[in-house]
């Protein structure tokens, strides 16, 4: 395995984790910047912590020997982030937590094409 994608993929993995648990618990730091996206706050459980939380599994099974797996969740937090970019774009927010998507989609595309060099 790739070191560069292995570092890459751990860093997705441990991100996507933190932010798909916090907003699964509603943290409240959160919630200005939902507010401010104009996404409802009843979307923290679904789809936003369960897709977060679910991608970071899905990459952490890629790493343990389910390939495809991995492959598949890097991709749909390519689509997620890309979307979240879009929502706060359409917003007009560019606040830290759009700075905040476009850095997961950064990491997400980054894991996403390591995975398929690799």
């Amino acid at each position: 395995m790739d070191t560069a994608y292995l570092t890459v993929a751990v860093v997705a993995v441990a991100a996507n984790a933190f932010s798909g648990i916090g907003a699964l618990v509603r943290l409240k730091a959160i919630l200005p910047a939902m507010a401010r996206a104009n996404v409802p706050v009843a979307w923290l459980t679904f789809p936003i912590g369960t897709l977060k939380t679910a991608g970071a599994a899905g990459i952490a099974l890629g790493l343990l020997g389910v390939p495809l797996i991995g492959t598949a969740a890097a991709a749909g937090l390519v689509l997620f982030f890309a979307c979240a970019v879009h929502t706060h774009l359409l917003a007009r927010d560019l606040s830290l937590q759009f700075g905040l998507a476009l850095g997961f989609l950064a990491l997400a595309a980054a894991t996403l094409a390591l995975d398929l060099a690799a």
